[in-house]
Order: C-alpha cells, then sequence, then structure tokens
C-alpha cells in the first residue's frame, strides 16, 4: 500500500505531467476528461438499454478512469517527445528510457558541431545511435563500427540515425525501432560483450551545453 507522503508525491507529479501536455498541446487534458467522459456515457446507456443500469454505473465509473488514464500516458509520451525534440543527447534520454537488459553509454563520439553518437548493447548486440545531419554523421558512424568491431570481433553492430532527414529514424519510433531488432545473443554473451566494451574510450569529451536530464522517457515494449 501507498504511504501518506507517497500519494502527495504522485499527486504533485501527475500535476507536473498535466502541465506538460497543456503546455505541448492546449487541447490535451480536455480530451483526456471527455474521452472518460464518453467511457461512462457508453456504459451507462448500454446499461440503460440492457436493463442494468445499477452494474453499469460502478462499471462505467471504472473503464472511464482507466480510459482516462491511458489517453493520458498517451499524451504524456508526445508531450515529453516534443520537449526533448531538438535538444543535444535527446536520443540517450530515450534509449535509457528502454526497459530490459540494455546497457547505454551516451556521447562516445562528439565531433565540433556538437553531433553525437551513443552505444546501446543489448540481445540484439551492439547499437551506434547518432545524432545529427546525415551529411556529418554518416562518417562518424562507419569510424566508430569500426573501432568497436576491434573488440567485439563476430558481435553483429547496428547502426541507426536519430533524426528527422530522409532515412533517419525520428526520436518518437527510436525505442520502438531498436526492440524490433533481432536477438542475435543470448544473455551471458550480452554480458561478455558489455565486458569487452568497459575498456573501450570515448573518441572526445562531452558536448558544451547540459544533457537532456531529469526527463523520464515512458518504457517501450518489451523485446519479443
Amino acid at each position: 500500500m501507498a504511504t501518506s507522503d507517497e500519494k502527495p508525491g504522485r499527486i504533485k507529479q501527475l500535476r507536473m505531467i498535466a502541465q506538460i501536455i497543456q503546455q505541448a498541446n492546449p487541447k490535451g487534458m480536455p480530451i483526456v476528461f471527455l474521452s472518460a467522459v464518453a467511457t461512462l456515457a457508453v456504459v451507462v446507456v448500454l446499461g440503460l438499454l440492457l436493463g442494468f443500469v445499477w452494474y453499469a454505473i460502478p462499471l462505467g465509473l471504472m473503464l472511464a478512469v482507466l480510459v482516462g488514464l491511458i489517453v493520458f500516458g498517451q499524451l504524456a509520451q508526445k508531450a515529453q517527445y516534443s520537449i526533448l525534440h531538438g535538444q543535444t543527447g535527446a536520443a540517450a534520454a530515450v534509449l535509457q528510457g528502454m526497459r530490459g537488459n540494455w546497457q547505454v553509454t551516451p556521447a562516445i563520439a562528439v565531433n565540433r558541431d556538437q553531433d553525437l553518437i551513443h552505444m546501446v548493447v543489448g540481445f540484439p548486440g551492439v547499437i551506434l545511435v547518432s545524432e545529427g545531419p546525415k551529411s556529418r554523421v554518416g562518417k562518424m558512424l562507419a569510424s566508430e563500427k569500426k573501432r568497436v568491431a576491434r573488440v567485439v570481433l563476430g558481435v553483429e553492430i547496428y547502426d541507426i540515425q536519430c533524426g528527422d532527414e530522409e532515412g533517419q529514424v525520428p526520436i518518437a519510433k527510436l525505442q520502438r525501432h531498436i526492440m524490433k531488432l533481432p536477438r542475435n545473443l543470448k544473455k551471458p554473451s550480452v554480458n561478455e560483450v558489455k565486458d569487452r566494451l568497459r575498456s573501450l574510450p570515448k573518441n572526445l569529451p562531452m558536448p558544451k551545453g547540459p544533457m537532456p536530464k531529469g526527463t523520464r522517457m515512458p518504457r517501450g515494449p518489451k523485446m519479443r
């Protein structure tokens, strides 16, 4: 059971998320309430038609709360992505929000234009994720792929460009894109790859300006 100290904290967190939704989309919270009210109305009407209205009211209230929370969560996710969009290190914030046996190392390579490459280790193998224009990050990814390959011989290495240009993966679809990659390694092999890569130094220091912190990204779906 939640303690009395936890409840005010959760309420405060929900209020903060509601404010973020409202800033990103002024119609967001009205949509949440309307979806809940509409669900309740549909269930009550069905109860009247089928003759079990007294059972329909509590059932409708529970379903209304459930639907409202689902819509609230979806809008919160969109709002968080909109806040991260365009920020340095946004992809790292998304990657670190993935659930499962993932090891994320932000900014293993940075250039003078503040383009970044992050490294993820998991069941697919090693995944290199870039942030920046295609014209600049292509050579960075190729260089990092060669550098990593020397340490993890025989392990699959994927390179993904995160961005809005053609051929890049939008930040809102990054988690799902990675979750769809094939499972090439078993857990012991994943841990072995992690151990090998611990000795791999970063190419350049962290970029100037703050990396997104404190933004809790929604957990992505579990890999099948």
